[in-house]
């Protein structure tokens, strides 16, 4: 046994935290992981779905074949192999929904709202009140350059993305209290108690999701630097060689430790995937119809209606599917800073809510194939239906001198409807807050003209941003339309340089302490978090530290239906749209995947090649 090994986190515990990624979600106490008997798995809520001695997940293809090449693109440029800072644009298979190269402690399983299993971490030791966690680290993992993964690197790891990662990890892992290496295998995460003395039930979870770095390569690196080397990680592939903001390739690991575990069993079963990259999504559509891209998730409706009827797919070369899914779709809309003194005013925002015609935008421009945002949680039972009830307005009663009043008597669908009643609602808006329209302008109470840049990343954004313009200049409001690059657009977000800009943001079925990186009064200042607008809002504060503290599903869905009345009275973003599920076109030819999808919908490293 090696001594043990304690750190203890310097800074006073805060009250809101920030959750590594939009993956995270809401980890709550289950009857199977209770101090001093190994787990294979954590639930969220209840058990998890597959018992200790499954074999494979069920979306996938136990018997895929391994071999073959996967052809992708991504619309934009990389920088850096580097994708724990701020700093850069990572490289494709680094981070995010297939994690090539870093793999992170325990693997989430797709059936289920959040359920962790066994990866680097073989089995987990939980304390029944959620306090402690100690992970037993299975004896075969090692990283690419054959180096086994040891305790060591766990608690690297945790240093160095506390002290130098991004600002969610390094707000976040500071509610680990101290940590403890039992053996070169075994590691113990204690956590601070919060201020009401309660535990963060979402700790446990979070800890697996921490992806494990080797101490070996980067103890004498410098990591707040963006690079190109190429990386060393514990996962089912290498980066065997690039050009900068052009293309990727990486070529499975042979020896990859894992590739039988049931987590893993029938997934990454391809030999090579290249990952190429376009400047804009039209070159990328042209690329994947002479072949040249295998796979394709198409986004735009209207290419999606009318961009497919090419010869390969009338020959039933390229499959065209539409997935349905279960999943909580992205937030889409067009985020308004309130960190700009004009923007702050709660009555402007409302009245632009009113806006936007999307009957008329999703009619002509996407085919009648979206639905309108009304929620921070679309298409999913967290979504806040109808008038509160229940446990949800219990929440909400709480807060109800710090909420509007419409928060209890108003419902989302009040503001679909007839387009030009719509836009006389927000004409009475702003006419009773003390807004003038003189000469065809609109001037605030104090004399100030209503204007406001529409930031872009994407041409193809800009029809709907126009129509938009062109309805905000019916009430005299003047909107620009700007587009720029993807590096320039990249570094103006992170500094929440810009009026209003379209963005998303992404929600699990489990929302978790991710909520407080979205929403969160301390992440309105936090460079780089996906706080856009700036909400600095007490009442969604407190009810954000609730959902983490849920320990049954129902508690857990009450508060989030909560906390999302409560954004959205506050009028941060104006909705734009989502689908509900996914459109696929891809050259069944070459490559194919299992008959059953998960929970979420597709999941991309379950697919293999086709034998020619």
């Amino acid at each position: 046994m090696q001594g043990v090994k304690t750190v203890i986190a310097k800074m006073s515990l805060k009250k809101l935290t920030f959750c590594i990624t939009l993956a995270l979600g809401c980890a709550l106490y289950s009857s199977t992981a209770f101090a001093g008997k190994p787990v294979h798995a954590i639930a969220g809520t209840g058990e998890p779905l597959y018992p200790k001695d499954f074999t494979h997940f069920s979306y996938v293809n136990p018997d895929a074949p391994k071999g073959g090449t996967l052809k992708i693109n991504v619309v934009g440029t990389f920088d850096s192999f580097n994708p724990f800072i701020v700093r850069g644009n990572t490289g494709y298979g680094l981070s995010g929904v297939m994690p090539l190269i870093y793999q992170r402690g325990l693997a989430q399983g797709w059936d289920e709202p959040l359920t962790m299993y066994g990866l680097i971490v073989k089995n987990m030791e939980v304390a029944e009140d959620r306090s402690w966690i100690i992970f037993n680290i299975d004896e075969r993992a090692k990283f690419s350059d054959g180096k086994p993964v040891t305790a060591e690197d766990f608690l690297f790891s945790f240093e160095t993305l506390r002290n130098h990662g991004r600002p969610n990890h390094r707000t976040y892992y500071r509610k680990v209290e101290k940590v403890e290496i039992l053996s070169d295998r075994s590691i113990k995460f204690s956590f601070k108690k919060n201020e009401d003395n309660s535990i963060d039930r979402e700790m446990p979870v979070i800890m697996g999701f921490m992806p494990v770095l080797p101490k070996h390569y980067w103890q004498d690196r410098d990591f707040n630097q963006t690079h190109t080397n190429i990386p060393i990680g514990s996962g089912p592939y290498r980066i065997t060689s690039f050009k900068i903001g052009r293309q990727i390739v990486c070529e499975r690991d042979t020896n990859y430790w894992a590739k039988d575990l049931p987590s893993q069993k029938g997934l990454y079963n391809f030999d090579k995937i290249i990952v190429d990259y376009y400047r804009d999504d039209n070159s990328a559509l042209q690329a994947f119809k002479a072949g040249q891209i295998d796979l394709r998730a198409e986004t735009n409706p209207t290419k999606w209606a009318s961009a497919y009827n090419f010869p390969a797919v009338q020959q039933g070369k390229v499959a065209l599917e539409k997935i349905e899914t279960k999943r909580t779709e992205p937030a889409y809309g067009y985020m308004i800073n309130t960190r700009r003194p004009m923007l702050s005013d709660w009555n402007l925002r409302k009245a632009l809510y009113y806006t936007l015609d999307f009957d008329w935008i999703n009619k002509n421009l996407f085919h009648g194939q979206f639905r309108q945002v009304n929620s921070i949680y679309p298409n999913g039972e967290l979504a806040a239906v109808g008038l509160p009830e229940g446990k949800e307005l219990e929440i909400l009663e709480k807060f109800r001198d710090k909420v509007p009043e419409e928060v209890f008597t108003e419902t989302r669908e009040d503001s679909e409807g007839n387009f030009r009643n719509m836009l006389l609602k927000a004409e009475k808006i702003l006419k009773d807050a003390g807004y003038i329209l003189r000469n065809n302008e609109l001037l605030t109470p104090n004399g100030q003209l209503v204007a406001f840049e529409i930031l872009l990343r994407d041409p193809a954004e800009e029809k709907v941003a126009i129509n938009w313009a062109a309805a905000l200049k019916r009430l005299g409001i003047k909107a620009r339309v700007r587009t720029v690059d993807s590096a320039q657009y990249q570094s103006k977000i992170s500094s929440f340089d810009f009026d209003v800009t379209a963005q998303s943001w992404f929600n699990s079925l489990s929302p978790g302490n991710e909520q407080a990186y979205y929403y969160g009064s301390l992440a309105a200042a936090q460079p780089g978090s996906r706080n856009y607008p700036g909400i600095k809002d007490s009442a969604a504060d407190e009810i954000i530290a609730m959902i983490p503290k849920s320990e049954t599903r129902e508690e857990l869905v009450s508060a989030a239906r909560a906390l999302d009345r409560v954004i959205m009275s506050g009028y941060y973003f104006v909705p734009l749209y989502y689908k509900g599920f996914d459109s696929i076109a891809y050259w069944q030819n070459k490559i194919q995947h299992p008959d059953k999808r998960s929970l979420y919908g597709n999941v991309l490293e379950s697919w293999w090649a086709v034998e020619e």
